[in-house]
């Protein structure tokens, strides 16, 4: 079942401003009321669940797959500011300028702050979750996907599986490697990486710098999984396609 309510992000935006938080919970939520499930935090909540609600119409269509698969987990997800370059500046753990653009501020620690330690706490005291790091987990795409890599690097101690798909690395590939060389990483977590074959031409920076993101993780006893993926693009619907992999590298199937 998909719940949807309405909050604010103090810290980010006016109090007038509000976004979308989805929470999936599973068939087996109902059917036994004493059981309690792992639960899985994304980014861009919009475009997790539901094509009506997707930015450009498409969704990962998260909420098809949950239901026709039965996964016994919770889904939480947060709506990504719509304003402006308001989500460019949100997902980003750094500060750095883009070609058309301009300057991008940098707010993703705030961000993973506040979901840290408002979003995260509200969701276990409402829910009944399994709140410990072995049991929680992140995933995004994009920018979403770099902000699962920041959280990597800062808030292993909250989360011990993470999904990074299409992750932003080319924003600034000297932040993204200093970030993993200042990481300390718990090395029992999980990761999983990947990147379509169709939109590494995207960006060269992408190419330069995914070697060196896998082997800084690994050299650090991360179980990290990474993939370039046949023919994918840098769409929704490819990273619907991705779902039943990360899920099971991240252990949920």
């Amino acid at each position: 079942m998909l719940h949807t309510w309405e909050l604010t992000i103090p810290q980010l935006e006016p109090a007038d401003l509000r976004r979308r938080a989805y929470l999936y919970l599973p068939e087996a939520y109902d059917e036994d009321p004493a059981a309690r499930f792992p639960v899985l935090y994304m980014f861009d909540g919009q475009n997790v669940f539901l094509d009506s609600d997707a930015s450009f119409g498409r969704s990962w269509r998260m909420l098809d797959y949950l239901e026709g698969t039965g996964t016994p987990v919770i889904v939480a997800a947060v709506e990504s500011n719509p304003i402006g370059n308001n989500r460019l500046c949100e997902y980003s753990p750094f500060t750095h300028r883009d070609g058309e653009l301009g300057v991008i501020e940098g707010r993703g620690r705030v961000l993973m702050d506040w979901l840290v330690h408002e979003f995260k706490p509200m969701i276990d005291e409402n829910y009944r979750t399994l709140p410990d790091r072995e049991n929680t987990a992140i995933a995004g795409s994009s920018m979403g996907g770099l902000m699962s890599l920041y959280a990597a690097c800062h808030y292993s101690d909250v989360f011990s599986r993470f999904a990074c798909l299409s992750p932003s690395v080319w924003v600034h590939p000297g932040k993204v490697k200093r970030m993993l060389r200042h990481a300390h990483i718990a090395p029992d977590t999980i990761l999983y990486l990947d990147y379509g074959a169709q939109e590494l031409g995207n960006h060269k920076a992408t190419g330069d710098v995914l070697p060196g993101v896998f082997q800084s993780l690994y050299s650090q006893g991360v179980n990290v999984t990474m993939r370039i993926v046949p023919y994918g693009e840098h769409s929704e619907a490819c990273w619907e396609q991705q779902i039943p992999v990360f899920m099971a590298c991240l252990g949920f199937i």
